[in-house]
């Protein structure tokens, strides 16, 4: 009889963790297409709507820089360091999730905004950090908010980071951020094609 019980506890323990893993959301198919990733995850759209409205940030920026942290992979980190270039050491920084924001940035969002709870794994509370933290950029640092190339530098960089002027020295990031400009522009252009459709619900509403 306690086998039995044990067993049936290991089973449900399994099945639990299975359930679980299947509550993370997978990636969009075509990461480059704003259309098609709105079309697949039909709840993203009014996710990032909100999130536009909440803090005055374009649609297209807040995906392009989500594109360039973390591919749109829910439960993205840094790369493990190594030690003599083949031993797994630790990570970089605690950075995680669509947003692959700091636990401490982070918590700075849940305080400023309310979002107590919120998860670095879940999109609707990630695309509403890039808003807020696109809208504190604006504020603290003057930028325009339009302006995704300087957004991007002080998304990387942090708010004191961009305001000391950090990324001069960092040629490689000025490329990842003229980059992320692009991607908003491919963006920006391909949403004009498709958020009528998607602001009536889909793509599916043709077929009721």
């Amino acid at each position: 009889m306690y086998r039995l019980a044990g067993g049936a506890l290991r089973l449900g323990a399994l099945l639990l963790i299975a359930l679980l893993a299947g509550c993370t959301a997978s990636k969009p198919k075509n990461i480059d297409n704003i259309c098609a990733i709105f079309t697949e995850k039909d709840d993203w759209y009014e996710d990032a709507a909100e999130a536009r409205d909440a803090w005055n940030s374009s649609i297209p920026i807040m995906m392009a820089i989500m594109r360039q942290e973390s591919g749109f992979n829910a439960t993205a980190r840094p790369p493990r360091q190594t030690i003599l270039g083949f031993i797994p050491w630790t990570r970089p920084s605690n950075s995680y999730g669509y947003s692959q924001a700091l636990e401490s940035t982070w918590e700075a969002y849940e305080r400023s905004a309310g979002r107590w709870g919120a998860d670095r794994d879940d999109f609707g509370d990630s695309i509403d950090f890039i808003g807020w933290y696109n809208d504190q950029s604006h504020r603290l640092n003057g930028i325009g908010r339009k302006d995704t190339y300087r957004l991007y530098l002080a998304y990387h960089e942090g708010h004191g980071g961009y305001g000391r002027g950090s990324y001069r020295n960092k040629p490689w990031l000025l490329e990842v951020a003229r980059k992320v400009e692009r991607k908003a522009a491919s963006y920006q252009s391909q949403l004009q094609v498709c958020e009528e459709k998607l602001k009536e619900g889909g793509w599916f509403s043709d077929w009721f």
